[in-house]
């Protein structure tokens, strides 16, 4: 064999390699509002539904939520009849506009339909939140909302610059979840980070004993926490055998530049 044709073969068999070893790319429920800190000036927010591969902006189709809806002083209000067809990333998404009325904390909640993921052979179920803050309130931003898997933010989730480091812990049917993956991405949605390899897509944590992890969010923007398990249930693929399900409790935060002056 001459040469040529050998080292063409050689870069085909380091190609496969490497994409047999790179990262899988990471999944993320998205819940973004339009800001998360209400005034006098916006009293009404935004927001946006969907589900990506946030760093990449690789979107996939959102089938209408199993629920939506906004916790506030436990109180719940459903909001799933508000949500109007969207696209985000070229594939279905969802937008609501909710209306602030008074000061508090309030917690958007989205429970998807389950999403059949054939390249991990199981199907996903991201239940993800984001919290608002209202004119000047901020009590009870630290509180579960009650759902399967979710993080409950041990850093206040909003009024923080880029550069500080967010902390929160797992919990799973209310109780601590140790050892837990959490997979961190930036929403790249200007496109201006261009990861240098495919292990700066998903940064990656582990919570410890008591289901707490920390991350560091170096820029400004809107950063999601997926705190990754598997449901002790199964669901039919496609074809009707049963299959494992990813649990997904996902947060996002927003991280501001630090001011000029």
């Amino acid at each position: 064999m001459n040469l040529l044709p050998r080292l063409l073969l050689c870069s085909l068999a380091l190609s496969v390699s490497l994409l047999a070893t790179a990262p899988a790319m990471a999944h993320f429920g998205m819940v973004i509002p339009s800001t998360n800190a209400v005034d006098a000036k916006a009293k009404t927010v935004e927001l946006t539904l969907s589900f990506s591969h946030p760093m990449e902006m690789e979107g996939m189709d959102l089938a209408k939520p199993a629920a939506f809806y906004v916790v506030s002083e436990g109180a719940r209000t459903d909001l799933l009849p508000t949500l109007k067809e969207a696209m985000v990333m070229d594939h279905a998404a969802w937008k609501a506009s909710y209306a602030v009325a008074r000061p508090g904390v309030y917690t958007f909640v989205m429970e998807p339909q389950p999403y059949w993921e054939p390249a991990e052979d199981c199907s996903i179920i991201h239940y993800t939140k984001t919290v608002v803050a209202a004119f000047g309130e901020e009590e009870g931003w630290n509180k579960p909302v009650g759902l399967k898997t979710e993080i409950v933010p041990l850093t206040r989730p909003f009024g923080n610059y880029a550069g500080y480091s967010f902390s929160g812990q797992v919990l799973v049917d209310g109780k601590p979840a140790p050892n837990t993956t959490v997979e961190v991405e930036f929403y790249n949605e200007k496109k201006e980070v261009t990861p240098p390899t495919p292990y700066h897509v998903a940064h990656v944590v582990q919570t410890d004993d008591n289901g707490v992890f920390t991350f560091t969010c170096p820029k400004a923007g809107w950063w999601g926490f997926a705190a990754l398990t598997e449901a002790e249930e199964t669901l039919p693929n496609p074809e009707g055998a049963q299959k494992p399900v990813e649990l997904g409790a996902v947060l996002w935060i927003n991280m501001d530049a630090w001011p000029a002056k």
